[in-house]
């Protein structure tokens, strides 16, 4: 339609610092969020949750407050990391509007809950493309959003390799 608003969209990307979740970002910013336009791109980064147990519980680690902060100042620190870094990517479309968010917890879940409690018009997302044998066993986060998540899912595949076909 000639003359009508833009509508405003807010497109949530997910990512962890994977080639895989640099690739769908990539390929969101080339393909989906328009220069120039209302779109405001949400990147979401969860951290996993500490997990350590008292010697007393049976197996894992027993803790001190030194190592948790260790711990803790790492997952932060990681964050950063891969903020910074997608937020460089971004820098690819002139005036996007980019918003970060970091939240604690399972991605499966964490991504799901901040799609309906940010309004997101579209998730974004990489795939590691784990064989059915590890998807079994560690989960698959994006099948586990296609089918959780309150808004359309957009699960970009790993990229073919250029590598040259073998001769027959």
């Amino acid at each position: 339609m000639a003359g009508s608003e833009a509508k405003e969209r807010k497109i949530l990307a997910a990512v962890d610092g994977s080639e895989e979740s640099t690739n769908a970002l990539s390929w969101c910013l080339r393909n989906i969020v328009a220069e120039n336009s209302k779109d405001t791109l949400i990147l979401l980064y969860s951290k996993q949750p500490l997990r350590f147990y008292p010697a007393t519980d049976g197996p894992g680690y027993p803790f001190s407050t030194d190592l948790a902060a260790s711990v803790e100042r790492y997952n932060t620190e990681l964050a950063e990391s891969v903020m910074e870094k997608a937020k460089g990517l971004c820098k690819e479309v002139p005036d996007v509007k980019v918003e970060t968010r970091v939240e604690r917890g399972d991605p499966r879940d964490v991504i799901c809950q901040m799609t309906e409690k940010l309004g997101a018009d579209m998730l974004v997302m990489g795939t590691h493309g784990y064989g059915m044998i590890k998807r079994t066993f560690l989960g698959s986060v994006s099948n586990h959003c296609a089918q959780n998540a309150k808004c359309p899912v957009l699960i970009v595949k790993r990229p073919e390799t250029s590598a040259p076909a073998p001769n027959k």
